[in-house]
């Protein structure tokens, strides 16, 4: 019997540790049950893995590169590599996730896809592989989010997605959300719900960590060639949800030597009541079908979040993050938004690459850590800035 990994895998329940499971309504249960019994199998069956590989590779551009950041770290004295998903198609790492996905949807008959979406990466992703594949695609986005991620909802809809605001709460991320989960216990037969982060019930968090850790997969070789190691000294990334950062760790989970720092978006400020640091505010509570570590007051009501970059502007972490934060596997740290967009600048100026605002938090805290000459950092570039680029240009001040 092989021995169970002590990071990667969730119980049989999707437990980390004391965070996961599935907490849903029993409108919700067959869906979930559903999609539990096949995923695994689905996952092994020898025709899925080849045509996902094949479309990771002629369509969404991958293995992506592994770039030495020379001008970055000649600053911070040490050795800087950037993985650089703001190259895959559509921008960002989502195309990873949606891509197994919509395979996974196919496989067991469904004809409709839903999604949620708050920066618009993964709504963008999804509506890109419904177009490819032909089947109808309905992503629910915040009010709030759709003002300020204009360019990606006229991507989704060029692409034929109908675009559903979410009209209630904090009219972001959290609220799209629980839209698309009403919309799932409407339509259960006929419909996928693509969640875009590891967040949700069980197997959402456990599936799309596996979708996403071809990332840090690619990272192994690519060490390997460029440093003769298969393993960095840290690996940084951004989390809201942490998707990009599930893939970044992952096959770097059970490799303790392995410095894991998640940078969490600390709004105006951690205390200032308008922060989206789970980790620094949180405490156990349950969220979109899972226990993990939430924003909450202390009768259980969720706290509204705040951060410049609509991808991190979530009240609560997955429970895969929350059980390496509470044991101590990985460091969390927090960047405001001013940290993120200094940081955003400074790539932009001294690499030529715009990143997203999301990575932008992870980059900020390179000068935080106490980087030296002779470590290898990775950072998770998880992706590019065109989609931000009208707070950049409200910002140039920062510059």
């Amino acid at each position: 019997m092989e021995k169970k990994l002590k990071w990667t895998e969730p119980d049989q329940w999707g437990y980390y540790g004391e965070f996961g499971g599935s907490y849903i309504s029993e409108m919700l249960y067959p869906n979930v049950e559903e999609l539990r019994q096949h995923y695994v199998e689905i996952l092994k069956d020898p025709s899925f893995i080849s045509e996902f590989q094949l479309l990771l590779r002629d369509y969404a551009g991958r293995p992506t590169p592994l770039f030495y950041a020379e001008r970055l770290s000649d600053k911070y004295k040490s050795q800087i590599y950037l993985k650089r998903e703001d190259l895959c198609h559509t921008g960002a790492h989502k195309i990873n996730n949606t891509i197994g996905q919509i395979l996974m949807a196919i496989r067991r008959g469904k004809k409709r896809i839903i999604a949620e979406t708050g920066a618009g990466q993964h709504g963008v992703a999804t509506a890109t592989v419904c177009a490819l594949k032909g089947l109808e695609c309905i992503v629910y986005m915040g009010e709030k989010d759709i003002e300020r991620q204009a360019p990606n909802v006229a991507r989704m809809k060029m692409m034929g997605a109908v675009v559903i605001p979410a009209v209630s709460g904090s009219k972001t991320l959290k609220d799209a959300t629980n839209e698309a989960i009403r919309d799932w216990i409407n339509h259960p037969e006929d419909t996928h719900y693509i969640i875009g982060s590891v967040v949700g019930p069980h197997p959402y968090p456990d599936m799309v960590a596996r979708f996403q850790s071809v990332i840090s997969e690619e990272m192994k070789k690519q060490l390997e060639e460029h440093t003769g190691r298969t393993i960095p000294h840290r690996v940084i990334a951004c989390v809201g949800g942490g998707s990009n950062a599930a893939g970044a760790f992952y096959h770097f989970l059970e490799n303790e030597e392995v410095e894991l720092i998640a940078v969490e978006a600390a709004g105006e400020g951690v205390d200032s009541g308008k922060s989206a640091a789970t980790t620094a505010l949180g405490k156990s509570g349950v969220l979109h079908g899972s226990k993990s570590l939430v924003m909450q007051t202390d009768d259980g009501q969720v706290v509204e979040p705040h951060s410049i970059s609509a991808g991190l502007d979530y009240p609560g972490i997955g429970p895969l993050h929350a059980d390496l934060f509470k044991r101590g596997r990985a460091k969390f740290m927090n960047a405001t938004d001013e940290d993120a967009l200094k940081a955003a600048f400074e790539l932009s100026r001294l690499e030529g690459i715009i990143p997203a605002l999301e990575s932008a938090h992870a980059l900020s805290v390179l000068g935080k850590i106490g980087l030296k000459p002779e470590e290898t950092t990775v950072v998770c570039l998880s992706g590019r800035g065109d989609k931000d680029l009208a707070t950049y240009m409200k910002n140039m001040d920062l510059k």
